[in-house]
């Protein structure tokens, strides 16, 4: 996957035990860390996948402040009202079907764009085609994830010891799984499955 990073390349900015997940949609922020921000909300770093989810965190009334975002060829966090991103390119999108990577420069940009198509504009036109696009975006993930949470409950059943702790995100019940051993073997996407069947069950 084209937004993907090897763990050691990924810099994970948030504290705590779920830090290599996003906050919001639980997934894990180095497979998605061409298209990670990060801000500081109520006092604290959270770093998201996508643009999708610092939406998502905006939606519930939330100010995200210091907003970063990963600059696709560096791999470095950057200041986002600073960056200029491509908006549809050929490159898949994280959490939405209209990809949104970001460049510390316009020349890169630009580069970027003449090869994968896509448009160039900055954080604010970004930010506008996230939240334009995402009733649609997030009707599209409510059904990935509901598939999902269908396959979860069923390598639960197979694969996991049980537990009757409850979760507030998916993010928390990946960490719980992963810190307690509750299954064997699981790759990337079953991780992904059995928390949100944990969350959501």
């Amino acid at each position: 996957m084209f937004q993907s990073v090897p763990k050691e390349k990924a810099t994970i900015l948030q504290e705590g035990d779920a830090k290599m997940f996003c906050p919001e949609c639980g997934m894990t922020l180095p497979m998605f860390f061409k298209t990670n921000h990060a801000a500081h909300v109520d006092g604290k770093v959270k770093q998201y996948c996508s643009i999708h989810c610092l939406v998502e965190e905006m939606n519930k009334g939330k100010e995200p402040k210091d907003i970063q975002v990963v600059d696709t060829n560096s791999l470095k966090f950057i200041d986002a009202t600073k960056a200029f991103y491509v908006v549809g390119s050929n490159k898949k999108g994280t959490m939405t079907m209209v990809s949104k990577y970001a460049f510390a420069t316009k020349e890169a940009a630009e580069a970027f764009a003449k090869e994968n198509g896509g448009k160039v504009t900055d954080f604010k036109g970004a930010l506008e085609a996230a939240k334009a696009d995402f009733e649609k975006d997030s009707n599209m993930v409510a059904k990935k994830q509901a598939m999902m949470t269908k396959k979860g409950e069923m390598i639960y059943g197979k694969m996991c010891q049980k537990t009757d702790a409850t979760f507030e995100t998916t993010a928390e019940a990946k960490a719980f799984v992963v810190a307690n051993k509750l299954c064997d073997g699981l790759n990337g996407k079953q991780l992904q499955a059995v928390g949100l069947y944990l969350k959501n069950r």
